[in-house]
Parts: structure tokens; C-alpha cells; sequence
């Protein structure tokens, strides 16, 4: 398949700007050695119910924004080993971990990780079949959301889905530790948006195909897919 050559970053990683979005990066770029342990404990199934519905086959052009450890990554790389896999992160750290465990599972595959913000991508329109992002939206401003589904948008040719993981509110008291939680450490853990990211998503002129609740031991989430 055709190779992209990929442009650097608009934004350097220390050149981020000293918002809520710095002190996330700041803060998983500590946390990158240890976060595989919450997403295997909280994330996993959520994963492979994604990749179970998102359409990938094998040759396309993917992209999963906001990789945090990779496992997500991984399991996009390896059900499309002769297509090209990009990442982005906005820690340095993560993304960087995730190309080196990716290159190491599938050394023979396309894979690049970059550390970017989702809110300003450097990808030319119409760029990638599908775009995978797990577990983001909840660490942005109501304005970022709509500015990243937006970039989405751009970035996906006509037809191409966009496959999205968001915290799921349908249990009370897990929300009521969720809020505890993104009250104490709000760049960690954000706080939820389930109930809105469909209006997000159709305000962007995507069309949901696909939307179901996952839960993983106590942890709820939602898998949604979407054509653009």
C-alpha cells in the first residue's frame, strides 16, 4: 500500500500550553510505566468489544488517538499487520512506549506513534479509514470535545468510521466515585460525558451505527461507532 509520510508534531511537547491539557500531559508521562495495569484491569474488554464492531480489515489506514499504554494499539496493529497504524498521545512518554512495544510484537508492520494534541492534528483531509480513540473525551473542555470530533471528522475519508470509548454512567454509585475522584485529581481522571458525546458526535455530521454499554468488574464503559 501506498506509504504516508508522516509531518512532525505542530506542537512540541513542551510547548503545550500550561492548561488543564498540560498538567494531563505532565501527569501521564509519570504514570506511563504503570498505567498498563488499569487498562488491563478496567479497559480490556471494552477494547476487544471495539474491535469486534469498528469494521477494521486488514490494509487500511488507521489511527488511534490517545494511545496511553498501547493496548489498544496493539490489538489495532495486529488485525491490520500490512496496513499503516499510527498514535498519537498528548504524553510523550506514552507514546513513545507504545511505538516501542509495537514495533517489537510486529516488527514487519507500518507503525509510527507521535506525541500530538488531538485538538490540532497534522494529518491532511480525508487521511484514514478509521480513527480509534478510547477513554479522551472525558479529560476535555466541552469546546475541545467538539473541536477534536471535529478534527475527526476532517481527518476521516468519506465513509470511514470513527470508533469511540467513553466511561459509561449507568451505575449511580460508581458516577458518585467518579465525580469524588475527578474533584481530587481532575487532569487524571476527568469527569464523564457519556450522556453527551452522541450530540458531539451528530453535531459533527457523523451518523452512529453502533452504541453499547461494557462493564468490566465495577467499571462501566460505552463503545460507539460511527460513520462519517
Amino acid at each position: 500500500m501506498p506509504r504516508l509520510t508522516v509531518p512532525a508534531p505542530l506542537l512540541n511537547a513542551a510547548d503545550f500550553p500550561a492548561t488543564l491539557a498540560g498538567r494531563t500531559r505532565r501527569l501521564y508521562d509519570r504514570v506511563a510505566p504503570f498505567y498498563s495495569i488499569s487498562t488491563r484491569l478496567f479497559h480490556s474488554r471494552a477494547h476487544q468489544k471495539l474491535l469486534e464492531v469498528c469494521g477494521i480489515a486488514d490494509g487500511m489506514r488507521v489511527l488511534e488517538v490517545a494511545t496511553g499504554s498501547g493496548e489498544m494499539f496493539l490489538r489495532l496493529v495486529k488485525s491490520n499487520p500490512n496496513g499503516m497504524n499510527l498514535g498519537l498521545d498528548l504524553s510523550p512518554n506514552m507514546a513513545a512506549r507504545t511505538q516501542r512495544l509495537a514495533r517489537r510484537q510486529s516488527p514487519h508492520s507500518y507503525v509510527c506513534c507521535q506525541a500530538v494534541d488531538a485538538r490540532q492534528m497534522p494529518f491532511r483531509d480525508s487521511t484514514f479509514d478509521l480513527v480509534v480513540c478510547c477513554y479522551l473525551l472525558e479529560l476535555l473542555a466541552a469546546e475541545d470535545i467538539a473541536r477534536t470530533v471535529e478534527e475527526f471528522h476532517r481527518i476521516l475519508r468519506l465513509h470511514g468510521r470513527l470508533a469511540l470509548i467513553v466511561i459509561g454512567e449507568n451505575t449511580e454509585i460508581f458516577n458518585r466515585l467518579y465525580r469524588v475522584a475527578g474533584a481530587l485529581a481532575p487532569a487524571f481522571w476527568g469527569r464523564q460525558v457519556e450522556h453527551q458525546v452522541v450530540d458531539f458526535i451528530e453535531a459533527a455530521d457523523f451518523t452512529v451505527l453502533h452504541h453499547q454499554p461494557v462493564k468490566q468488574g465495577l467499571y462501566p464503559s460505552r463503545v460507539l461507532v460511527a460513520r462519517k
